[in-house]
């Protein structure tokens, strides 16, 4: 994309509708604005002369829900900043939010219903506006999918991927490295348009990695991110990631992110290991997932048993049934679920009843009661022996059975 081509568009658009027109990205940065408008309030002759929305002006326009939006939203006057009425436009492509276009109500105008008629009338201008941003957009550029294409493919060990990465100069000579997959713990599924999903994965990694030393490079699948690391013991520059990737996510998908997982791989020297970096590295994204105790920056070491239900393979519903006539047993008797919780709480806080109570917000004879019930129903001891180990392992797998399938 050309500026000037976005800059003659606004004006076009702004001639169209006769009003004053501000271009902005998903940052508050002024990108264009036109030049005819019979008058500019205070706002706007701040905005185009630093570049960027002040910070009370820009949560005055988030209060209103533009993040989200996908329709024009009418922003009401306020006095208090000098800001005129405004209608938003949120520019899209694909569900993939690109920028916002602002059109400024005339002093005189007592609502925006002027505007909001308008508006059909340019929609073929701000279609192409949309995909001029789309095109200049880093994350979409036609060399930089071309590489995340190659460096993915590297990641499934395809030879020929695996020997150009090798070459790349962010590459050659900066190892050791470490793999890391980024998921949306509950909004992994890939959405109704797998390609948007790509776009808004890879656009989240790119931005959430900028500036950060340790991340070498970054890719979007449909249903999460893989970046690539140099290797560390330290995971400042993952939590760092995994905050900027959080708020990124939020911002391009237009819905809440409530968790963000980063599963990370184990070190790695030679780029032929991509492809066992990130069978590891997913692993612990997956297993985080669905054992929250793990923490948001797992190490594939740390995903223990999971370790050994994933070598298992099988398919999707390879763990639906543990198998085990035991587990079975406390399965079909727990219809309000207060017996398998407590018990799995135990196993993992090493048969600690003090730690599970404080956890669970009951008394300790809560606890012994249940553990008398399941001994009861069992007619063993669920703690100790082959039985535990038998009742933890179905637990886990059952889990293991609901993981993300990315």
């Amino acid at each position: 994309m050309q500026q000037q081509d976005v800059e003659q568009l606004v004006e076009r658009v702004a001639l169209k509708l006769g009003r004053g027109l501000s271009l902005e990205d998903l940052d508050g940065l002024l990108l264009a604005y036109s030049s005819n408008q019979s008058h500019a309030d205070r706002v706007r002759v701040n905005f185009l002369l630093s570049k960027r929305v002040p910070l009370d002006v820009k949560a005055w326009q988030l209060s209103h829900g533009i993040a989200t939006a996908v329709r024009p939203v009418v922003i009401p006057a306020n006095e208090d900043l000098g800001m005129l009425g405004r209608v938003c436009v949120p520019l899209m492509v694909r569900g993939f939010r690109v920028g916002y276009l602002w059109v400024q109500q005339d002093a005189e105008e007592q609502s925006a219903t002027a505007i909001l008629t308008q508006l059909p009338d340019v929609r073929d201008e701000l279609d192409l506006l949309s995909g001029l941003l789309l095109d200049s957009n880093t994350a979409e550029s036609e060399f930089r999918r071309s590489r995340e294409r190659e460096f993915l493919a590297a990641c499934a060990g395809e030879a020929n991927a695996v020997a150009a990465v090798a070459g790349w100069k962010e590459v050659q000579d900066r190892g050791p490295w470490q793999l890391v997959t980024v998921l949306d713990a509950d909004g992994w599924s890939a959405g109704p348009d797998p390609i948007a999903s790509t776009l808004i994965h890879r656009a989240a990694a790119l931005q959430a990695t900028i500036g950060v030393d340790a991340t070498l490079f970054s890719a979007g699948a449909e249903t999460h991110a893989v970046v690539l690391f140099r290797e560390s013991t330290g995971r400042a520059s993952h939590a760092q990631v995994l905050v900027h990737y959080q708020l990124e996510l939020a911002k391009r998908s237009g819905r809440p992110v409530e968790r963000i997982i980063l599963g990370i791989s184990e070190g790695f020297t030679r780029t032929k290991e991509l492809a066992e970096a990130y069978r590891q590295s997913k692993l612990a994204a997956q297993a985080a997932a669905v054992d929250p105790q793990l923490g948001e920056l797992v190490d594939c070491r740390a995903a223990g048993v999971y370790q050994l239900l994933a070598s298992a393979g099988g398919g999707a519903g390879v763990w639906g049934d543990a198998g085990s006539v035991n587990f079975r047993t406390l399965e079909d008797h727990d219809r309000n679920g207060e017996l398998l919780p407590v018990l799995e709480l135990l196993y993992d806080n090493d048969g600690s009843v003090q730690d599970v109570a404080e956890k669970l917000h009951l008394h300790r004879s809560s606890i012994y009661n249940r553990l008398g019930r399941i001994r009861q129903l069992l007619g063993v001891d669920p703690l100790k022996g082959m039985v535990r180990l038998e009742l933890h392992g179905a637990l886990k797998a059952r889990r293991w059975a609901g993981r993300p399938r990315i």
